[in-house]
């Protein structure tokens, strides 16, 4: 079985330090959780950036410098931003960190409910998406929600319309709205991606560390987070992503699986090497 990539979602759109005080929004406090997850073992950071008072922002200019701040603090981490941003975002506004030409990007695969919102990916969307990031040698990382977003996914990806295989993508399930955290649902989907593709399980809440044992023993890949959960334990709030990705290396030696590095991140993943 390969090596466990983890990722860590240090921040997201919607938690704050109200739900958390260890929430990151400033350039600082990004590098803090970014340099935590990193050192316990994350090989990926999954990055939204906030404005200093914890707004949502797509912003170039706020991606490059929280970016480089990161990378100037730990080299080799891959960094993933997030195309999704903040729900009520116009697509221009979301593709902004592309500009930055990073290794990896996500690439969100439908519309859907988000809790009490709908989160907006019209195929028009999806397909400017992919082009962009053809055109600036960017990987996706595909972000599917809901069974019919796996579907659409390689639909597009058949049309040339998106990256093709191989291919990675990430099963959020749990939001509310979606597709809830099941073990059968994981299955079915991790059952239809394309031979030599990989994938990542994200469960949102409670499920976080459900999702993650079931991911680890079928030989995937796990991301945790404060964008996705912000608890280490029933009502015991988790200090830094660290403890976060720290409780997926213990569950990791618990069932044999080694801990990849960002080189060997790289490697699976089918990246080109630092």
């Amino acid at each position: 079985m390969e090596k466990l990539i983890i990722t860590a979602a240090i921040c997201g759109a919607e938690v704050t330090k109200e739900h958390n005080p260890a929430v990151p929004y400033t350039v600082e406090e990004l590098v803090r959780e970014a340099v935590s997850a990193y050192d316990a073992g994350a090989a990926i950071v999954h990055v939204h950036v906030r404005e200093d008072d914890g707004t949502p922002t797509q912003s170039k200019e706020r991606f490059r410098v929280c970016m480089e701040a990161i990378k100037a603090a730990r080299p080799d981490v891959i960094l993933l931003p997030s195309t999704g941003g903040a729900v009520g975002m116009t697509a221009e506004e979301r593709l902004q960190p592309t500009e930055l030409f990073p290794e990896m990007a996500t690439l969100d695969c439908g519309t859907c409910n988000f809790g009490d919102e709908v989160f907006e990916n019209t195929l028009p969307m999806m397909r400017d998406f992919g082009k962009r990031m053809i055109e600036n040698n960017i990987k996706p990382e595909y972000e599917c929600f809901e069974m019919g977003h796996l579907e659409t996914a390689l639909h597009l990806a058949a049309k040339g319309y998106v990256p093709g295989p191989p291919m990675q993508f990430n099963f959020v399930l749990g939001v509310p709205g979606c597709a809830a955290a099941t073990v059968e649902n994981l299955v079915w989907m991790v059952n239809r991606i394309p031979a030599g593709s990989t994938w990542t399980a994200t469960g949102i809440g409670r499920s976080e560390f459900i999702l993650a044992a079931h991911a680890i023993a079928m030989g995937g890949h796990v991301r945790v987070g404060f964008e996705d959960n912000l608890y280490l334990s029933r009502s015991v709030l988790a200090k830094s992503n660290g403890e976060l990705v720290n409780k997926v290396v213990q569950m990791a030696k618990l069932l044999n699986r080694e801990i990849a590095t960002p080189a060997e991140a790289r490697a699976i993943l089918g990246l080109n090497p630092l």
